[in-house]
Order: C-alpha cells, then sequence, then structure tokens
C-alpha cells in the first residue's frame, strides 16, 4: 500500500533581521546662553530631594559671576555645605558677597532663614504694635517655625523681594527639599488658602463687630472646636487671626503677584534629576506641571551620570577579552583583566542611565536635556563649583568621547 501523499509545505519568504529602533535624541540646553542673557533675571533650579539642586544652582550662579552678570544664590539647604563650597562661614537671611577672584561680575549668596523672613513680612505690612502683638502669639511662633508649606511660601516671598530691589541682575533660587516637588508652586496659594480659609475665619468671628451677638449655633461650634483643640491654643489662634486681619488681603496679592513672576518673560525652570527612576518620575510630574501652566521650562539637568573612558568598546567584549587575556596568561594579565571588568561595569551602568534617560525623552521629546558626570567627590570649594559649572556650560560635543552632552552613551541610529 503505497503512502498518502505529504502536502506541499509553503516556503515562507525570508524576513530580513529587524533593526533596532533608534533612540531617542532630547534637544540640547545651552545654559552658557542662558546665564549670559541680559534677559534671564531668575533661574529656579527645582527636583526631587537630593539630587543636587544646591550644587547646581552654585554653580550655575558662580559661572553667571564669571561670565559679567551680578548674581545672588538663594539656597534653602540646611546642611550649609553651600557656604563652604564659596568660601564663606555661614550664610543667612542677608545676601553675603563672595569672593571669586578675578570674576568681571559679582557673586552674592544666601540661605533662607523661615521665620525671620515671616518677621519681616509680619513687620513690613503691619503696624509696629499690630506686629508685636502678631510676633508675640504662641500660634504665629509655631506657624512660622513648622507648619507645613511655610518654608516653600517664605522661599516665595524672599524671591519676591530680591527681585523688587533690582539689586542683582540675576538671581538663582534653589527650590526646598521637599517630598513634591510640586510642594513649591503650590506653596503661595495653599498659606494663602489657608490664613483665609472658611475654618480659621469662623474661629475669629466672635471678635468682630458683625458677629458681637454670636448664634447659639456658633456658640456649640466654638466649644466643640475648644474641645478637640484646647480652649488655650483656641484663644491663640483667634487673637493671632483677629490681629492678622489686616494683612490678609497683602497674602493673596504676593501669592498672586509672585506666581505671576514665575511666568514673567525672563525666570526659567531648570528641573535637576539623577539617572533614577524616582528621581526621573518627579522630574516628568514636574515638566507635566509647568507645561500645564505654562511656566517657562529651560531642560533637564540628568545630575551625577557616569559616561565611560571609552564606547567603542562594549561591555559584552570588554567582558570576553578579560578572559582572553587571563588564559593568555602574560605579565600583569590580571590588572589588565581588571581594568576590562571595570570598564564592563561602566558601560552597564551607563546602558541603565541611558535606558532612564531615553524612556524620560520618549514621554517628553520636546525637553532639552544637559547631562552632568558625577564628581569624584563632593563639591566644596569653588573650583568644584567651576569644573560642574563648565559640565553645565561647556560646548555640547566638548566631551572626551565626543558623545554630546544631551546622552550618556551615543545614539543608536536605524
Amino acid at each position: 500500500m503505497s503512502a498518502a501523499p505529504q502536502p506541499e509545505r509553503t516556503q515562507r519568504p525570508h524576513r530580513a533581521p529587524r533593526q533596532p529602533r533608534p533612540a531617542p535624541v532630547a534637544p540640547a540646553m545651552d545654559l552658557q546662553t542662558l546665564i549670559t542673557d541680559p534677559g534671564t533675571r531668575i533661574i529656579v533650579c527645582c527636583g526631587a530631594g537630593g539630587v543636587g539642586k544646591t550644587t547646581t544652582s552654585a554653580a550655575l550662579a558662580l559661572a553667571a559671576a564669571e561670565a559679567g552678570r551680578t548674581v545672588v544664590v538663594l539656597t534653602i539647604d540646611p546642611a550649609r555645605r553651600l557656604a563652604q563650597s564659596l568660601g564663606l562661614v555661614e550664610l543667612d537671611n542677608e545676601p553675603r558677597r563672595v569672593d571669586v577672584p578675578g570674576a568681571p561680575g559679582e557673586l552674592h549668596a544666601m540661605m533662607l532663614d523661615m521665620k525671620r523672613t515671616f518677621d519681616d513680612v509680619v513687620a513690613a505690612h503691619s503696624t509696629p504694635e499690630r506686629a508685636q502683638q502678631i510676633l508675640e502669639n504662641p500660634f504665629y511662633q509655631a506657624l512660622s517655625s513648622s507648619f507645613s508649606g511655610t518654608q516653600e511660601y517664605m522661599a516665595m516671598e524672599k524671591l519676591g523681594q530680591l527681585r523688587a530691589s533690582e539689586q542683582w541682575d540675576l538671581i538663582v533660587v534653589d527650590t526646598p527639599p521637599s517630598r513634591s516637588a510640586l510642594d513649591f508652586l503650590d506653596a503661595p496659594n495653599r498659606m494663602s488658602r489657608f490664613l483665609d480659609g472658611t475654618m480659621i475665619r469662623l474661629l475669629v468671628a466672635p471678635s468682630r463687630a458683625g458677629f458681637r451677638f454670636a448664634s447659639a449655633g456658633f456658640l456649640l461650634f466654638s466649644r466643640i472646636v475648644s474641645k478637640i483643640l484646647g480652649g488655650q491654643l483656641l484663644r491663640d489662634i483667634s487673637a493671632f487671626v483677629a490681629a492678622l486681619d489686616t494683612m490678609f488681603g497683602g497674602f493673596r496679592e504676593r501669592a498672586t503677584a509672585t506666581y505671576e513672576l514665575l511666568r514673567r518673560p525672563g525666570t526659567w525652570f531648570v528641573v535637576v534629576a539623577t539617572p533614577e527612576p524616582d528621581a526621573l518620575r518627579e522630574a516628568s510630574y514636574f515638566v507635566d506641571r509647568l507645561s500645564a501652566e505654562g511656566m517657562p521650562l529651560a531642560g533637564l539637568v540628568l545630575n551625577r551620570t557616569h559616561p565611560p573612558a571609552t564606547t567603542a568598546l562594549s561591555a559584552t567584549r570588554a567582558e570576553g577579552a578579560a578572559e582572553e587575556v587571563l588564559e593568555a596568561g602574560a605579565a600583569d594579565a590580571e590588572l589588565a583583566a581588571a581594568a576590562l571588568r571595570v570598564h564592563a561595569e561602566r558601560m552597564q551602568l551607563a546602558t541603565r542611565e541611558q535606558h532612564l534617560a531615553d524612556r524620560f525623552t520618549s514621554a517628553h521629546p520636546e525637553v532639552a536635556v544637559r547631562t552632568v558626570p558625577a564628581a569624584a567627590g563632593d563639591v566644596h570649594d569653588l573650583d568644584g563649583l567651576r569644573v560642574m559649572g563648565q559640565e553645565l556650560t561647556g560646548p555640547d560635543a566638548d566631551t572626551p568621547t565626543g558623545t554630546p552632552r544631551t546622552r550618556v552613551l551615543p545614539a543608536r541610529r536605524g
């Protein structure tokens, strides 16, 4: 019995090997032009905590002073590292001149004193008697020292004061190290809403002429709040708000004016991040928020990257070469193999960092990027700040490997 004929197989067409997708290429951020442009009056460095905002702010301010501008850098970093880097014993709530030998411009630095700034606001916008009443109030003392959002609001107050003085032609702001970078934008309106809120108004209601004869419902409300907060705290709050009543309009007006100052031409935001998922996620949220509110974004500084000494040797080839060197048994084979493995590890780290940067650029293709290599140690003097400033402002392709400063590794081309 003959075998049944087999069906003829259809020959599949040969497929060409899939080409790798080209990596997204971010626009270059020209910080040198930004800091030397006379139209640039305010630069706000923002981002998550621990990404190097303070050092970035100081390095940009130093570079601007060395380019001939009169600059003040406002930091909110409580660690006082900036003072040491600038050669100062300490920083306080007033700008201090930094000695920069040979610089055609001037550099001043200051560190925000949250309570002192709040005290200055009270003194400037009320009578001496009313100011004394407010400053001695226990609730005010707690509010001005530890209330959530006060630090961010006072940073904005100080920024408004510096800009109004016209003493400096460039102000660089290092934003507070908050859990969310969005707190800086929300702070002015949050403080205004708190001081002008319904609950605060109800607490002070009995002290006003319109509430001289309080209703039974309000008296019941007052007794309940008194039990929750405590009678003395309620009296402190009521006395504080009554004394501050004439300043409510001023808080609202300054909050609005400061917010508009951030949107005005001449202000630029620089978002700072490290090549870590959490920091870049925070940077992405901030970019979206700035875009939604029409605020000017200069771009992203990707700080503390780890570019390799050469990009001609891949991690896989370096690992293979290390094995071959050891097998050959030549002199200093172990040292050469160790160097190759260090390069392989550096390439793997750079690849990971570039992958994270590419994800950010894929989500925000219009955002300019500048990568800054990690320093060998902490930046602790003007020379260290100057080196970082050169990384921030140098020509885009002026790197040892020729890789543009928008990237950690060269872009793949499809």
